[in-house]
């Protein structure tokens, strides 16, 4: 079995089309059906149904899939890791982060890893939650931010950071003339809600609140990203839910943060980590998240953007 049996099969089960995914790698369609055929037959397994109307895969060929993507993301990892040796660095850490976690938060962060230790490379990855959890069992990730603590075994959840949910009104919008809005009138309109699937933390956290009020939601749009959805609250799609941190972030002069009325919301950050005994440098960089769960910074971030 060769490289490219793999990358073969990653086409074909990406397209699920024999002829586009010999297009998508630029050779003719038969090699592409032998390079299969002999993978196949290495394996010992059947990767793919075929009829004359569509391909799917077999349950051997979706499990086979996911190796083979870890494949080649490792060998990524081996190109990343020669890269910043090459370029003077003498360590690296890899942390993930799901939820559209608020940029403040993380930018502080990196500027104090910078400083403190400049010669420890930082790589970051968005990705599902689904997807870091997977990487943290499979040491992909040594390390990652999500905001949720529902992570299974050989995964420590830590809280870290707090932040008030706010709600993103678009400017001119007839709900600003309330300073604190209540939650009921905010579910009069429609809503920009992030995806369940890209922004699972955050919207388990969201759904708890929603839930106070009895009310249907009229969902206008779910999106993959939380700066997606500050994009159509701005264009007036809707109204959208986010915490203060993120907007004082993302500063969009046609988004308007307001608090709910009553005690504001408050949505948790967690560090997610292996169950282990973290290396040394992956220890300097938990104990510079610590400190960062300060009341005083999380109420400068508050002050930014409510009335």
């Amino acid at each position: 079995m060769e490289l490219r049996h793999l990358r073969c099969f990653i086409a074909v089960a990406e397209e699920l089309h024999f002829a586009r995914a010999a297009e998508k790698l630029h050779i003719e369609q038969s090699p592409l059906s032998r390079a299969i055929k002999e993978l196949e037959q290495h394996l010992a397994v059947q990767l793919f149904e075929r009829t004359t109307r569509r391909t799917s895969l077999t349950w051997a060929g979706k499990v086979f899939l996911d190796e083979a993507l870890r494949i080649f993301a490792c060998i990524d990892q081996a190109k990343a890791s020669v890269k910043t040796a090459a370029t003077g660095y003498h360590g690296r850490l890899r942390i993930a982060v799901s939820d559209g976690i608020a940029q403040p938060h993380i930018s502080a962060l990196l500027a104090q890893c910078r400083m403190e230790e400049p010669e420890v490379e930082i790589r970051l990855s968005e990705v599902p939650l689904s997807q870091q959890i997977k990487g943290l069992n499979s040491d992909f990730f040594d390390a990652g931010f999500a905001q949720s603590n529902e992570v299974g075994e050989g995964i420590t959840a830590e809280p870290v950071w707090s932040d008030a949910l706010v709600v993103a009104v678009p400017a001119r919008h007839p709900l600003l003339a309330h300073r604190r809005i209540p939650l009921r009138e905010v579910l009069r309109y429609p809503l920009v809600l992030c995806h369940p699937d890209s922004c699972e933390g955050f919207w388990k956290q969201l759904k708890q609140v929603l839930r106070t009020v009895d009310a249907e939601l009229i969902v206008a749009d779910r999106v993959p990203s939380l700066d997606l959805m500050m994009t159509l609250v701005a264009a007036g799609y809707g109204l959208g839910f986010a915490t203060a941190a993120h907007i004082a972030g993302a500063r969009n002069p046609d988004v308007i943060a307001r608090p709910l009325a009553g005690r504001s919301p408050m949505l948790t950050t967690y560090l997610l980590r292996p169950d282990s005994e973290p290396s040394e440098q992956l220890s300097r960089f938990i104990d510079r998240v610590i400190p960062l769960d300060d009341p005083a910074t999380s109420s400068i971030i508050q002050r930014e953007v409510m009335p």
